[in-house]
């Protein structure tokens, strides 16, 4: 059946493996993704909803560079939100809700459209590996394919464990079967595995849901977008909507916690802390008398519901007489009850920086195999594991992205330099440099990026560069442009600000606090300029945010140039730490085991103190 060998093998096809499979076919790698059921490809196993704080900056980088999610999610999407629209540009996040079965078959159709992907169903149970390097996979039925990369995006199903109750059973996902073999192949090649825990709330009948009871929950009065290229813009949207739990919620269920795997011993792994099953919060936070539950649509034309918030591994009578409590719910009807899930994942320091593994040369790890948590962050996993095989297969360089250029640069070196022994999630307050890593500017820091190394194609190279000459040129205007104190008092005015006495450049007055673009376009001469060169909605952001924080952007880039003098400082490959007597214990322990490869990286090391690594830079003649 393969007679042939691929450039590379995706072994899984949810966000991490459909991204891997589009970047290194995109690129021209002969292409093959392997997973066990070919109608789940791209599946939202969980909320049915894509980005959010931080992940909506990482949905825009993986679109900037030229993957495939922000294309789907706007394809797919029921309601759009831009979330933190009250705080600065930073944490500006974009969010939106999707229609679950037009968001599968979107990815499924997008994968089938790109040249050089092929497909297969089945179980992977092993992998081939000659010497120290892996040449393929072994499958269910005994077949060997063979290819020079193997990207293993497996999700939750690696001896996946479904929790109900009392109840458990082999599973991946509700109703598909656990991942067998790879588990135990790996640790025979020297690799450490742990536990994770992961979990989601029931999904029910919205005709027996009371909306009039509910806080309606609408998106934005002018949605944008995810993509960077001409994708669909909502023209009307869904309503999701937000009820609560109460005091009689939680005691109906602490009355079953005597039976919760979480609390009887049955689950030892560790769940995502940020996203904590009902049981859990109402453990935790006992002095909360309520907690937000946010009802999800599924889609356009489907019924069923994600109850946000309500996430349980619960026995199934007492997650029903409980939801039946919360006002709204009086009537409710499941489809399926929610549960918690356990699987194993490696953990990440025992990967260089490109997702390749240190052990085995050209296996790459990426999504929750490496301990995160998200569609967003594993996406982005499988977008740079699809990009680096297919660049080591073709003796090209590698594609690293630093912390101050992509919040995909933070989530991997996070990973990589520090491990988890949680379910990662990415947040705007891991990126020290995040007003850098704006949603807005994705594509100015990274299309040039993804064009230069094959990905991103020319129109969206063309688009970026346009913006950014239309937004050099607006803001050039600001600063050569001269204002009359009489006609910018008003507006100063208007907004509580000091009047001028002089003309000044209206870079200086739109630069404070509560001077908006709206502001700026009652002057003539603005709006004149901006209807002459027809600026875009997305250039006059751009100009505004440049203007109005240029202080703040350029302190944080020369904060990033002073972190890349260290980044320039290597550590030579096989250096011997345990030779260094005046590193501390715990430092040698540490960078003999994770291998930093700069300075830079070494010094985000926890239990690595600066006076370690003044001994390193002395001991490297620096």
């Amino acid at each position: 059946m393969f007679e042939k060998e691929y450039d590379v093998i995706v072994v899984g096809g949810g966000h991490a493996g459909a991204e891997a499979a589009a970047a290194a076919a995109n690129m021209g790698s002969k292409t093959l993704l392997v997973t066990m059921n070919l109608q789940t490809i791209g599946q939202m196993s969980c909320n049915p909803a894509m980005g959010g704080i931080a992940k909506g900056q990482i949905v825009r980088e993986i679109d900037a560079l030229g993957g495939y999610s922000g294309i789907i999610t706007d394809k797919s999407a029921i309601q759009f939100k831009m979330l933190n629209k009250s705080k600065g540009p930073a944490m500006w996040s974009p969010r939106a809700q999707n229609d679950r079965m037009r968001f599968a078959e979107e990815w499924r159709l997008a994968l089938e459209r790109t040249p050089n992907a092929d497909f297969y169903q089945e179980m992977v149970r092993g992998l081939l590996v000659e010497g120290e390097r892996v040449v393929g996979v072994r499958t269910s039925l005994g077949i060997d394919i063979k290819s020079k990369a193997v990207v293993l995006t497996n999700g939750t199903f690696l001896n996946g464990l479904i929790h109900i109750g009392e109840k458990q059973f082999g599973g991946g996902r509700a109703g598909e079967k656990a991942a067998t073999g790879i588990t135990e192949q790996l640790l025979d090649y020297g690799f450490d595995s742990g536990r994770m825990k992961t979990g989601t709330p029931p999904r029910v009948d919205g005709r027996s849901l009371d909306y009039k009871k509910m806080i309606p929950q609408p998106g934005d009065a002018v949605p944008e977008k995810f993509s960077y290229l001409e994708t669909p813009v909502l023209k009307e949207q869904r309503d999701c909507f937000m009820t609560h739990t109460s005091r009689e919620v939680h005691e109906l269920l602490r009355e079953g916690f005597d039976r919760s795997p979480m609390f009887n011993g049955r689950i030892k792994s560790i769940g995502p802390r940020y996203c904590p099953s009902i049981e859990d919060k109402i453990h935790r936070f006992v002095d909360k008398d309520s907690h937000q539950i946010f009802v999800e649509p599924e889609g356009w034309h489907t019924v069923e519901v994600y109850v946000n918030g309500f996430s349980t591994s619960l026995p199934e009578d007492v997650q029903y007489k409980a939801l039946k409590s919360v006002r709204g719910f009086e009537h409710v009807k499941f489809f399926r009850p929610g549960y918690a899930i356990e699987y194993d994942y490696f953990p990440p320091t025992q990967l260089k920086h490109t997702l390749e593994t240190k052990l085995v040369e050209n296996l790459y790890f990426a999504g929750q195999i490496n301990g995160t948590t998200g569609y967003e962050e594993a996406a982005s996993q499988g977008l740079m594991a699809g990009i680096n095989a297919h660049l080591k297969i073709n003796e090209k360089n590698p594609f690293i992205l630093k912390r101050d250029e992509a919040y995909i640069g933070v989530l991997i070196d996070d990973l990589i330099t520090k491990g988890t022994e949680e379910p990662y999630r990415m947040f705007t307050s891991r990126a020290e440099y995040r007003t850098l890593l704006r949603q807005d500017n994705a594509d100015l820091r990274l299309t040039p990026k993804g064009y230069a190394i094959g990905l991103a194609k020319e129109e969206r190279l063309y688009r970026m560069e346009e913006k950014q000459k239309q937004s050099k040129a607006f803001i050039d205007f600001f600063r050569k442009t001269s204002f009359a104190p009489e006609e910018i008092n008003p507006i100063l005015s208007s907004v509580d600000s000091a009047a001028v006495k002089q003309s000044d450049k209206l870079f200086k007055v739109f630069s404070r606090p509560r001077v908006t673009m709206a502001h700026m376009l009652q002057l003539d001469a603005v709006s004149n300029f901006v209807n002459e060169h027809e600026l875009s909605s997305e250039v006059l952001e751009q100009a505004e945010i440049q203007v109005k924080y240029s202080g703040y952007i350029e302190k944080e880039r020369n904060n990033a140039d002073k972190l890349h003098r260290l980044e320039n400082v290597k550590i030579p490959e096989n250096f011997d730490y345990t030779k260094l007597k005046s590193l501390s214990y715990e430092a040698r322990e540490k960078l003999q085991a994770i291998r930093p490869v700069t300075i830079s990286q070494a010094s985000r090391i926890s239990g690595v103190s600066p006076s370690d690594i003044s001994v390193l830079l002395v001991f490297l003649g620096r």
